[in-house]
């Protein structure tokens, strides 16, 4: 596990956009827009779930992995949300949605999809995925958690979110629908 720099205290708000990107910002504005009420933890720069364990005792949820993934003809593209301790099988997934030979999708398809680096993925970078480009998978725990943290587009933040905010209000916003599996 890493150490990162982590700044316990917890925010009900958006930051003041100083110092911020403006994705970060809009994701707050969407969020806000909706009526979707959050709890924020800043903290340094995070590039792994074992990064996060130290957040996830400030904000009293499990963090989601979050996993970008394709087809190996990289024509389909997937955004795997799951609890952060559980191994992830190829074979487990690819089964359940129906796509042979999966992997890690390149960081480029990330960024013009989700408008979202490497080690930042997350399921609000969905409000920028216009053409419904990336396939929402979630699995059955996560689904049935009562929150979810996850990252503001931006890995120097993290939310705490209500799960069925997420799904029932947040992806209506961005028209995406999801799968749940059972990983």
């Amino acid at each position: 596990m890493s150490d990162i720099y982590l700044d316990k205290t917890l925010y009900f708000s958006r930051p003041e956009p100083a110092g911020r990107l403006e994705k970060e910002m809009e994701s707050y504005r969407v969020l806000e827009k909706l009526g979707i009420k959050f709890e924020r933890v800043d903290h340094g720069e995070a590039s792994s779930i074992e990064d996060l364990k130290s957040v996830e005792d400030v904000l009293g949820t499990r963090i989601c992995k979050n996993l970008f993934l394709s087809n190996a003809s990289k024509t389909k593209f997937y955004l795997l949300l799951m609890p952060g301790d559980k191994k992830f099988l190829t074979k487990n997934l690819s089964k359940q949605i129906g796509s042979s030979r999966l992997s890690f999708a390149e960081g480029e398809h990330m960024e013009k999809f989700l408008n979202i680096t490497p080690g930042s993925v997350s399921v609000l970078g969905l409000m920028n995925d216009k053409h419904m480009a990336v396939s929402l998978v979630i699995d059955k725990e996560t689904a049935e958690q009562e929150y979810m943290g996850c990252h503001p587009l931006i890995n120097t933040s993290t939310l705490k979110v209500k799960t069925s905010d997420i799904l029932h209000v947040f992806l209506p916003y961005t028209g995406h629908e999801y799968k749940v599996v059972e990983l």
